[in-house]
């Protein structure tokens, strides 16, 4: 017996037998084609699921369309495919497919042999998409799905939006388990699972992120918040989490993940891209040497500017530029909402100045609140790079401050309450004006009527498209934390605002046109997060309000359900939505319109 099966091992190895397997003509193709081209090949990167690429067949394709068929009462997917994808990922990339759903997709398109013979064809496929899943990290709080999402209102106009949701899980005791003690200080702990989708007005998941293959939470150098994300004007993503900055296309296809620069860490919040191919990374100083001779990692307080190739061209250390000890916010900032470091058991509690000082005088630092370099005494989460004046626009939450900074490093403009601006900062404080260019009176940190400051805000950008000169108009989400420089007498009274301002930076001044916000109340009150964003094709204002609506016990100091943000779109000026769409039991960072034709269908320039 033991003869034979070496015998047919060994006839096994000889090329007639391999031969064989494909018959007489040669190796078979023994996988499915539905089509006139080639297979379909699922999730073909391995981190997003609800794609596929239909492969050529050896043939050249042209003039491709491709209609993803709606569920019954579904929201319709159909886009063009540029010759440069086409060419790229060798056949038709397919986007939008519903999860755990035998999908129906149809192609139109050209199909020209190597002797230049054209053929008009159009395909149906089937195709199953596997079920949403994300990594549990055995919280009571999560879900089988990462959220539900309520339609309350999609206007026709709006009818064909995607919206890219950038949201994260509870964090996983797997992701807690180091520190950096080498300098002292960073924010290293902060980790939570990702979780990244696109939907449709529907409330569809229509693409996933499975981030499993680029994400380890036992890796110091491959976990961390994912963070930042943007889709570029070549229609690829970029974002960062922790100690890297990455580029991929909507299928998974890796463009560059690359660890930071070895000057930085931590990466959180925000990379802005820049039209020469340069990259703002809000990042930290990874060996800070600080006045009084102590060496610590800081926190959320550099920009990092880099080029195509990862080079590092320049830098803002903010602690050199603005004043790293103003701590007016600080004092009264709700203790159990540190941004991401949420800790409900604090929530109410502010700090007196003697806990500051007594903190600042010890050797306790990193993701704490707190004055100097090496804690977080800045916490910046948004970076806009204005080419107008090769200038940088960035959010301070804990200074309540959007500030303008040149490439000179030199303050151009502070949009904040004027209080505790000391000199050569106090200067830069633009001046509130009504519509008639008249000065609001202002006593403090509050001014008459309906103009206010921003307060621990997110996302400061400006809008180009309707800035001209010296008259900027710029958005924000005010998350309203310690709104007039207090905290209010019940946490009821909070309110979060989406905001733009007209910004005169010749004159100095600055006018609020348009807010949304108050009148819902605390409902739609985010302590932490969100975002506002102009959105030029829809001359539109994207809002997300992103951990509104957690559930809270006061007795026990534990939040008893996670957030229940809400998405919304507005045409320019209107007072009501255009969309409303609200997700359940998630917690939200950011939110943005995304367009399948600007990733799929665009040719590379």
């Amino acid at each position: 017996m033991k003869m034979k099966w070496i015998a047919l091992a060994v006839a096994a190895a000889i090329p007639a037998a391999a031969m064989a397997i494909g018959g007489a003509s040669g190796p078979k193709i023994d996988y499915e084609v539905q089509g006139h081209i080639g297979e379909v090949m699922g999730n073909p990167y391995g981190i997003a699921p609800l794609t596929a690429v239909i492969r050529d067949g050896g043939y050249t394709l042209a003039d491709v369309t491709v209609h993803i068929v709606p569920k019954q009462g579904g929201q319709k997917i159909s886009y063009k495919v540029s010759r440069s994808q086409l060419l790229t990922h060798g056949g038709v990339p397919i986007f939008g497919l519903y999860p755990d759903y035998l999908n129906t997709i149809r192609v139109d398109y050209t199909r020209i042999d190597t002797t230049g013979k054209k053929e008009k064809f159009s395909d149906e496929y089937k195709l199953y998409a596997p079920p949403v899943y994300f990594e549990p990290a055995g919280n009571t709080m999560e879900r089988m799905m990462p959220f539900e999402a309520e339609v309350k209102k999609a206007d026709p106009e709006f009818s064909d939006r995607l919206y890219f949701v950038n949201n994260f899980g509870q964090k996983s005791s797997i992701g807690t388990r180091a520190v950096w003690n080498n300098p002292t200080g960073g924010a290293l702990e902060w980790n939570y699972w990702p979780q990244n989708t696109v939907i449709d007005t529907k409330g569809e998941v229509r693409w996933f992120m499975f981030a499993n293959p680029i994400y380890d939470l036992n890796s110091l150098y491959s976990a961390g918040v994912m963070m930042g994300f943007k889709q570029n004007a070549d229609g690829l993503l970029t974002w960062g989490f922790g100690q890297r900055y990455v580029k991929y296309d909507i299928l998974g296809r890796e463009v560059f993940n690359r660890r930071l620069p070895m000057r930085y860490g931590d990466f959180s919040h925000s990379m802005d891209d820049a039209d020469n191919g340069h990259y703002f990374l809000r990042v930290s100083s990874s060996n800070w040497k600080r006045a009084d001779g102590k060496n610590v990692r800081t926190v959320r307080d550099v920009i990092a500017e880099v080029d195509q190739n990862g080079n590092v061209v320049d830098e803002w250390r903010l602690a050199e530029i603005l004043d790293p000890y103003r701590d007016n916010v600080m004092k009264v900032l709700d203790q159990g909402a540190v941004c991401l470091n949420i800790d409900a058991s604090q929530a109410g509690k502010t700090l007196t100045a003697e806990e500051i000082a007594k903190l600042d005088a010890s050797d306790k630092f990193g993701d704490i609140v707190g004055t100097g370099p090496g804690r977080n005494w800045a916490h910046v989460n948004s970076v806009d790079y204005d080419p107008e004046d090769d200038s940088i626009i960035i959010s301070s939450r804990h200074q309540s401050a959007i500030i303008k900074i040149g490439r000179d490093k030199k303050v151009k403009w502070i949009l904040s309450s004027p209080e505790g601006w000391k000199k050569g900062w106090a200067e830069k404080v633009l001046t509130p004006i009504d519509a008639n260019g008249g000065k609001i009176k202002c006593s403090g940190s509050k001014c008459e009527g309906e103009f206010d400051w921003t307060w621990t805000q997110h996302t400061a950008f400006k809008i180009d498209e309707k800035s001209k000169g010296d008259i900027i108009y710029v958005s924000a989400f005010d998350n309203g934390d310690a709104r007039g420089m207090e905290q209010p007498p019940l946490p009821e009274m909070k309110y979060s605002r989406s905001v733009v301002y007209k910004i005169d930076q010749k004159k100095m001044t600055v006018e609020q046109i348009w807010a949304y916000g108050k009148e819902r109340g605390h409902d739609w009150y985010s302590p932490v997060t969100s975002l506002t964003e102009y959105q030029a094709d829809k001359n539109s204002i994207f809002v997300y309000s992103a951990t509104a609506g957690a559930s809270f016990d006061m007795a026990s100091g534990a939040f008893t359900s996670a957030p229940n943000p809400y998405i919304e779109e507005f045409k320019w000026g209107a007072k009501e939505p255009s969309v409303e769409i609200q997700l359940k039991n998630c917690t939200g960072y950011q939110a943005w319109p995304f367009s399948v034709e600007k990733a799929l269908s665009q040719e590379v320039k």
